[in-house]
């Protein structure tokens, strides 16, 4: 995972883990919202979500949630998880809105 978290770039399947995580969710459930709120265009195997959550714990942006009981574990985003969407957010804005304005010629 080549997320910079000091303000840079987050993976696109980075943000939407983040985003997905606002709200606990074991693995298979993290896979089911990015595929429906991507319309099927990010699908996730469990190998490459398995290593993003393990980045992502290790980063501090996410923790285990409640009890593990069997085989599904729920993570929940951390307070330092969720600044980091925060910053990516504020960056896609930025990005759109400057983007807009070339195109546009209003820039």
């Amino acid at each position: 995972m080549h997320d910079n978290a000091k303000g840079g770039a987050l993976t696109e399947v980075t943000f939407y883990i983040l985003l997905s995580l606002y709200t606990p969710r074991h693995g298979y459930a993290i896979m089911q919202f990015i595929e429906e709120k991507t319309g099927g265009r990010l699908l996730l195997g469990a190998g490459t979500l398995y290593g993003a959550l393990n980045a992502l714990e290790e980063k501090g942006w996410i923790a285990p949630y409640g009890e593990s009981g069997g085989r599904k574990k729920a993570y929940c985003v951390t307070p330092s998880g969720r600044q980091a969407a925060e910053r990516e957010l504020s960056r896609l804005k930025e990005l759109t809105q400057t983007a807009s304005q070339i195109m546009e010629g209003t820039a």
